[in-house]
């Protein structure tokens, strides 16, 4: 009997990297979808009801923490795990998404795809949490 996978939504504006992410999670048996943008992001956590969100912050038309405002303060939305995985390295920055309600804060120059994987299963439960 296999387990449901977990669902994991992507939200990040450059493809490329989007796909690297995305390709990568699946191999890892997440089922994964992609938006390119913040009001994408905001349709598809509703209707996709992913299990985390993994968001990039600078975005055309919706940044990544307008995003998750609107995700805190939406009942749909309010519970689903969000890491922000983002260019912006300055504690400024990880204040402004703590203060938003951001599960985990991860600069993309200081990680590599399999830490992010790690932080993904991780705020799933899917680790030993020691």
């Amino acid at each position: 009997m296999d387990a449901q996978k977990k669902k994991i939504l992507l939200v990040e504006d450059d493809e490329a990297l989007a796909e690297v992410y995305k390709s990568r999670l699946e191999i890892e048996g997440f089922e994964t979808k992609w938006a390119e943008n913040g009001e994408v992001a905001l349709v598809d956590a509703k209707a996709f009801k992913p299990d985390l969100i993994l968001l990039d912050a600078m975005m055309p038309k919706i940044s990544g923490f307008d995003v998750l405002d609107i995700l805190r303060n939406t009942p749909e939305t309010a519970n689903v795990h969000v890491i922000m995985l983002t260019a912006l390295g300055q504690p400024k920055d990880k204040e402004r998404a703590q203060a938003l309600g951001v599960d985990d804060y991860l600069v993309k120059s200081q990680v590599v795809i399999g830490d992010v994987v790690e932080r993904v299963r991780y705020h799933l439960g899917m680790l030993d949490k020691d």
